[in-house]
């Protein structure tokens, strides 16, 4: 029996199946872990008004 070849980019049916191959999800990129960009602003925003609140101190 021969079984026909299928590209990598492709599932294979099945049998019994009437569902067709769904496309995988695109990589988000750096819009993938948006609590770590977030994290990052808010400890630079923390950083500039202690800047700031230091100087006001310092007067």
């Amino acid at each position: 029996m021969n079984n026909p070849l299928i590209p990598p980019t492709e599932t294979p049916p099945a049998e019994g199946s009437i569902a067709e191959a769904h496309q995988e999800r695109a990589d988000g990129g750096i819009w993938e872990h948006p609590y770590f960009w977030v994290s990052l602003i808010a400890f630079g925003s923390l950083l500039v008004a202690g800047y700031f609140l230091a100087r006001i101190w310092g007067l």
